[in-house]
């Protein structure tokens, strides 16, 4: 399956489970650890739980397998490793405290509307 593939099914599962303040950063440019980041907040530990879960069941139903998962026992900020593209699921308030998308600011911020809008 191609990154756009994967990167839609990411962004349409977390809609479908509710995430909040979903964006898209492309980092290829900037770093080789990824070409992009997606970046989302759940409101509870046990809300993050279910979009990472979400997020794995629909890729691995395409036979899409995570490389790493971290964070999952303590469920403030899970990350999906799925190669060139990267999934943050933060608690609201470490989302805020981590500031991810302020260090990676030099990325170019992708466009997720159409989804957004497909899904609300």
């Amino acid at each position: 399956m191609d990154n756009e593939s994967i990167f839609t099914l990411v962004v349409e599962a977390l809609y479908e489970k509710k995430a909040r303040d979903v964006k898209a950063i492309d980092i290829s440019e900037l770093t080789t650890i990824a070409d992009y980041f997606i970046v989302c907040s759940g409101t509870s530990m046990t809300h993050i739980k279910t979009l990472a879960d979400h997020v794995e069941e629909k890729l691995i139903g395409q036979n899409v397998q995570c490389l790493h998962r971290e964070g999952y026992n303590s469920a403030r900020w899970i990350l999906l490793d799925y190669g060139d593209i990267v999934v943050h699921i933060f608690l609201e308030e470490d989302r805020e405290f981590y500031g991810l998308e302020r260090l990676w600011q030099d990325g170019k911020p992708v466009p997720l509307v159409e989804t957004q809008e497909a899904n609300a």
